[in-house]
This record gives C-alpha cells, structure tokens and sequence, in this order.
C-alpha cells in the first residue's frame, strides 16, 4: 500500500470524509494512546492459529448452499457461537436453484462417451441433425449454413448469450460447446430468456475430436435434455447476538459479517472460510468484552448463488433495526497470501462510518487502508437499506479464485490475522462503553486521510 496516503490531519479527532463529526465530537476525541490502548484490549486476544483451524475445519469439503456440505458448516458455526454464550438464530430461506436434468449427446447413431453439461437455462429437447463447426460463433462466422443444424462451437472471446444468439438467428436447431484450450472440464454455460434451444458443454479435448471428424466425415449429432429446470433449495443464515451492558445500553446496532457457502466443486478456503474464521474469532473476544452497543455476527447463506441469504436477512430487519444500525462490515477473502492488499469497497464508491472507522483503524493497527468501489458482496443488501457498509477484502483477487485449487495451503496467517485486527478495532470503537453514542451514522473515528483506489476485484 502506498505510504503516500498515510497523511495525518492536525485536526480534533476529525477524520477526512463525507460523514460528518457528531456534536459532541470534540470533546470526548480521544488521544492516540487511549486509542492504542482500547484497541489492544481487542487485537491482542485475536489468536491466528484459532482462526486457520477453523479454515481448515470447513474447507474439508465444499459448501455449496443447499447441500449437506453447508448444513455441516452452518451447525458447526452455530455450534462456536454457542460456545462463547451467544442466542444464536438459524434463519432458513428457500431459493431456487438450476437442474440440469439428463443430457445427452449420440454421434453417427453412436453414444458419445465424453461427459456432457447441460447449459443453465437450456431448454428440455430431442433433437437430431448434422454437426457443423461454427469457431468462437462470432456473427461473422456465423453464416446460412447451421440452418437446422446443430452448431458445435469453441468457448471463449465472446458471451455464451451473443455465441447462442448468432446461431438462432441464423436457424440451428442446438448447440454443442466445447470448453476453451487450457480451461478443464465442462461445467459452463447459459442460455437465456427467448434462446429456446437445447444447450449443452463437453471438454476441450472432446470437442477437438469432433471437430477433426468433421474434416474426414459427414456428421449426425442428436442432443437431448430432460428434466432440466429450477428446483426449491434450503439454505440458512446464521446470527449470533450480544446484547449491550443492560446499564450502559445506547441502543445502536453495529453488524460484523461473512458467508459461509462456496462453490460447487470448491474448499472455499479463502472464499469464505477466512472470512468465518474472522468473525467467529470476534464473537469468541467480543463475548466477554463489555459493549454500549448490540453486537450482531453472522454469516450468509447463498452468498455464491447471488447474495441471496444476506437480501433475505436485510429485508427482516425493522425499519427501527435499520435507523438503530451504525454499520455492517463485511469480510469476504480476507486471508490468501497471493491477493492483493486489502480494500475497503462501498457499492456507490463513497466513504462513509464503516470506511471511516476501518481507514482510522488500520492507521493505529497496521496502515491505512484504501476505498474503492464494488457491488459484489454482502455488503450491498445493507447499504441498499441505508445502513453504511463496506466490503473488506484483498485485491486483486488470487489466481485460484473460484476454483478446486482455493485449499488452506494458499492462506496466510498475517493477512488473516492483520485483516481481523482491523475490522476488531473499527467495531470495538462504536462498541466500547467509554465512548458517546455514536447518533445517526455520525462519528470522529480518528485524525486520518484516506483515498479513493480505482482497483479491480
């Protein structure tokens, strides 16, 4: 991170950001010491290898939301919080999940022995006719010729809509995509809304076959879809509340969060069992830590199928639960050791408390950290409420995103352990007892200035 940023502002405990100082900022600011000093009551209890067992636990197996691999993780979180005192709330929610059914591909009258991927949103059919070989299906590739015919094309350089879209509109009857040089397997693909026709994805090798038969041979392909279409699947969220010190109680509400689903296929260790990790060593600290302010940690289901189980928990929330909450902070990946340096995101690219307290902590902590602006997390169902939120997380992304390959090896400890010190210390400064309330998303969190980072995920 750029020491160009880490410019201290002589001002009153004013930090440099759209969220303006609470009416009695000034004097309660407190000095640099005291800060070290309450921080220090959180980050020095914060244990890394506590944190990189409890990766290791649940990157066993993957997560996806509505098998049994998330239920086993969703007892084992609920079970932690228990643990350290907390009523813990399992708050199950349905959504809707593709079936690819049965497909099938037969050659010359042949069953094609290669395994065959039914494309998201594909039609059920039966149909046959020949193969034609269309490329990468660009519109200049595309011509009269895969009229009634099944076009088999190479994945890569243009959009599975527009790949499907040029062939339709030239009249073929199905479509057989084979995966790009290098990419593995065949788990890809979507049709869309109007593409009616029957889709389905094999491998780059397979696809290769097909195409050198093409030049010896005349071709007859059938592609058949069965029993394809969305079914209901069950997922769940998991809260664990403290409440405040029943003499100290300021009625606010500060949120810490993480999802705990992966990939099909994927350990989801840095994606997001760090993320778990972070907020279960928090609640584990916080329990015994006395607090102003009602403290919520939690986890999301169906994170990976679209922010689904944080949508849900946002619209549970009371218009009384949203005016009482000061922040949500969300950590997604905040552990591989070949990510970038961590960012605060904020889905309309503007600081405000969350990015305030994360900057002026990261000051005290490590460095400052940088904003940016990205709508891809759990952050932005909170933020669409009107509660500040922002995404913490490291960027660029690692190579292994998404992939087999995102296993406990690719996780550092320092990360882990910096990233949860930061996000620690920004909540224990709403929480902490000594300080005044913090009144409608106002706060003077530190004398800290920090940037704008035009950064990719």
């Amino acid at each position: 991170m750029s020491s160009k940023i880490l410019t201290f502002v002589l001002a009153a405990g004013l930090a440099l950001s759209s969220a303006p100082a609470a009416a009695n900022a000034n004097s309660h600011a407190p000095n640099e010491n005291a800060d070290h000093a309450f921080d220090n009551k959180v980050i020095k209890k914060i244990n890394a290898d506590r944190m990189y067992n409890n990766i290791a636990l649940l990157s066993e197996s993957p997560r996806e939301a509505g098998t049994q691999g998330e239920y086993d993780a969703v007892q084992y979180i609920k079970g932690e919080f228990e643990s350290y005192g907390y009523d813990t709330e399992l708050q199950p929610f349905t959504f809707q999940e593709w079936d690819g059914g049965t497909s099938a591909i037969d050659v010359n009258n042949q069953a094609f022995s290669g395994e065959v991927h039914t494309f998201n949103g594909s039609v059920n059919s039966n149909v046959q006719a020949p193969l034609v070989y269309v490329g990468l299906a660009s519109s200049e590739e595309v011509g009269n010729e895969v009229e009634g015919k099944i076009a088999l094309i190479q994945r890569g350089s243009y959009t599975y809509y527009d790949k499907v879209q040029n062939v339709l509109d030239k009249g073929a009857v199905g479509v057989i995509m084979f995966n790009g040089k290098g990419q593995p397997g065949n788990h890809f693909g979507y049709t869309y809304e109007g593409q009616d026709i029957p889709a389905v994805a094999i491998t780059h090798e397979a696809g290769l076959k097909l195409v050198d038969r093409l030049q010896n041979e005349q071709v007859t392909a059938t592609v058949s879809v069965e029993d394809a279409g969305t079914i209901d699947k069950t997922s769940y969220n998991v809260i664990a509340t403290k409440e405040p010190h029943k003499n100290k109680d300021n009625g606010q509400i500060a949120m810490i969060g993480a999802h705990h689903d992966s990939v099909a296929g994927g350990p989801g260790a840095n994606d997001d069992a760090s993320g778990v990790s972070a907020v279960l060593e928090l609640a584990r600290i916080m329990a015994k830590t006395p607090t102003d302010t009602e403290l919520r940690f939690m986890t999301f289901g169906a994170e990976e199928k679209g922010l689904v189980g944080s949508y849900h928990y946002a619209s549970t929330l009371s218009e009384d639960e949203v005016d009482r909450t000061v922040g949500h902070f969300q950590m997604d990946m905040v552990g591989s050791r070949d990510a970038g340096d961590l960012i605060m995101f904020t889905p309309d690219g503007q600081k405000n408390l969350v990015t305030d307290l994360g900057a002026a902590a990261g000051s005290r902590v490590a460095e400052v950290v940088e904003y940016g602006q990205l709508g891809r997390s759990d952050h932005v169902p909170f933020f669409q409420r009107g509660i500040p939120a922002a995404l913490f997380i490291h960027a660029p992304l690692e190579p292994w995103y998404h992939s087999p390959q995102d296993t406990l090896d690719k996780i550092s400890k320092e990360k882990l352990k910096e990233t949860t010190e930061i996000v620690g210390a920004a909540v224990y400064r709403i929480a902490r007892p000594d300080t005044p309330a913090l009144e409608n998303a106002t706060v003077a969190p530190g004398p800290v200035h920090y940037e704008f980072d035009d950064r990719p995920l």
